[in-house]
């Protein structure tokens, strides 16, 4: 199984930016200065790479106590696909698309799980939000089962524009939130789809949900008023398969 590959200096993590390497975070000593680091910041926002300002001892760790400079970079183990060529892609082979968007979902945990059941029920592709999100490093590929390989995943700079490019092409985006009177099930499931799922803390964000086509929820009959978001992506799942088959 591929695990995400550590690299460190400043120069290496420059050319692997530039040759097109697709980095999960790159981790910066605090307090870092040179012509070096400044060259290495100024790319990590250009490419809006997700970035930490962590002490020394860190980067240490990261990198085995070898000469780090004061930076690493975490290479993810997959390829991310780009979005407009898997839509058309997909389109090409099915007339009921699938497709599950994560606003923001940090817990590798929860991003893993998302992944299994997602290639467990058919889905297409999963869209993530470049910053903010969980990476794809090697404890999401343990949680998914190997599934990671086998999903396509997309990494776009903001979930709004990824659901304006889904509707360009008539893929209909429901948002699983609890601010809604419809349960899933009461809707129709059986059309080319999208659903998002929202962070673990404040679930989809408000802006998001301006822009969805239509808004879902499932029945809480419990005195907790949520669930695990892997949970309920499961179940908003299984009740787009149960409508379809």
């Amino acid at each position: 199984m591929n695990q995400t590959t550590n690299i460190f200096g400043l120069r290496a993590i420059i050319e692997a930016i530039n040759s097109g390497s697709t980095i999960n975070k790159v981790y910066l000593q605090k307090g870092l200065r040179g012509n070096l680091f400044f060259e290495l910041e100024s790319l990590i926002k250009k490419e809006r790479i997700a970035t930490s300002f962590v002490p020394v001892e860190k980067l240490d760790r990261l990198s085995k106590n070898k000469n780090h400079q004061g930076a690493v970079a975490q290479i993810s183990p997959v390829e991310f696909e780009d979005i407009d060529l898997l839509i058309e892609n997909t389109l090409e082979k099915t007339s009921s698309p699938l497709f599950i968007l994560l606003d923001q979902i940090s817990d590798v945990r929860n991003f893993g799980a998302i992944i299994r059941t997602a290639e467990c029920t058919g889905v297409n592709g999963i869209i993530v939000q470049q910053s903010g999100s969980a990476p794809v490093n090697a404890e999401t590929i343990k949680t998914s089962a190997g599934a990671a390989f086998k999903v396509p995943i997309c990494r776009v700079n903001h979930i709004k524009d990824a659901i304006y490019t889904l509707q360009a092409s008539d893929i209909s985006v429901i948002a699983a939130t609890e601010k809604t009177d419809n349960l899933i099930y009461d809707l129709d499931l059986n059309k080319p789809l999208a659903i998002v799922m929202g962070s673990e803390h404040r679930g989809v964000n408000p802006s998001v949900l301006k822009i969805v086509n239509e808004k879902a929820k499932l029945p809480m009959l419990g005195e907790i008023d949520s669930l695990n978001v892997s949970v309920a992506c499961g179940s908003f799942l299984y009740e787009i398969i149960r409508q379809r088959l």
